[in-house]
Order: structure tokens, then C-alpha cells, then sequence
């Protein structure tokens, strides 16, 4: 199998005022990174409905999170010149210009949808390989990191696929 290099956020909630609380990154490689953001003072914005699913509590990034320059940086140094894909494209890569907003740089890498690297029949599939990679992998924590290496196995499977 073939893989991509994958991003999934975490994030406060929905909608305007969200922001990115966790980021996972998978490499083509296998090689792969978590991390936790500090809230900025200025995001205020949170659901429970969020940290429910995340299972990631403001409290403990407040605590445990790391500073949002930092991550922008060493997102930069591990991905830079790359393409990431992502599945949710609209909602990262908001949560992603937030997030290098807040630490006063740009990006040195592309962010993409995962429907760009599908046929239209292939897509149609995702869903089940999806599930089918989520079996394989068996990992049960619904955090970035371990999303991130969902979704990349399952484009992997979904490519097997023929139109």
C-alpha cells in the first residue's frame, strides 16, 4: 500500500470562534506527531459536545498544551514543501490559519483534500475503507494523531479500489 501524508485537527467546537486543540500528523514515512495547543487568551469559544467526542479538556490544555509558535514552527520544519491531506479540508484549514495566526507565520506546506487523490468511484468507497482501516489499525482513541493514521490507511485501501 501506498500512503500520503495526512493532518486531522481537534478542535473547540464548530463555527465561528473555534480553534484548533490538538493537530496529528502521519508522514508517508509512518513517521507521526501530536500536539496540543494552548488556547490563546483571546479563544475563548468551547463545547462540550467537542470535548466529548475529542475527549480533550480545556483544562488540560491549558496545563499540557504547547504554545502555538512553537507548534507552527515545528509543524513547519516536519512537513515543509510538503502536501498534507486532509478529510475535513473547509473546517482544518480554518483551524490551521487560526492556529498560524495567532503565531505570526505561514505555513511552509500545502493542505489539500483527501478528494483529490480519489476517482469519483474510489470516493464512493471511502466510507467503507475508512471503517475497514479503523478495524485493521484498531485504535480506539478518537484523538488527531490516531485519526490521522485512519485516514491515511484508508486512502491506502481505497486506491486498491478500481473504477
Amino acid at each position: 500500500m501506498e500512503y500520503v501524508d495526512v493532518i486531522d485537527i481537534e478542535a473547540s467546537g464548530f463555527g465561528r470562534g473555534s480553534y484548533p486543540v490538538e493537530i496529528g500528523v502521519c508522514r508517508s514515512n509512518g513517521e507521526c506527531r501530536c500536539y496540543l495547543i494552548k488556547p490563546q487568551p483571546d479563544w475563548t469559544h468551547w463545547t462540550e459536545e467537542a470535548e466529548h467526542t475529542h475527549g480533550i479538556s480545556r483544562q488540560l490544555l491549558e496545563q499540557n498544551g504547547r504554545d502555538v509558535r512553537d507548534v507552527a514552527l515545528e509543524l513547519n520544519e516536519f512537513l515543509h514543501g510538503c502536501t498534507v491531506y486532509t478529510d475535513a479540508w473547509g473546517q482544518d484549514q480554518s483551524w490551521l490559519m487560526r492556529l498560524y495566526d495567532a503565531a505570526d507565520c505561514w505555513p511552509s506546506f500545502k493542505l489539500e483534500t483527501i478528494r483529490n487523490l480519489m476517482t469519483e468511484p474510489q470516493s464512493e468507497h471511502y466510507h467503507d475503507s475508512y471503517q475497514e482501516a479503523a478495524e485493521q489499525l484498531n485504535l480506539k482513541r478518537h484523538r488527531a494523531s490516531t485519526d490521522a493514521k485512519v485516514i491515511q490507511h484508508a486512502l491506502a485501501i481505497v486506491q486498491t479500489k478500481t473504477d
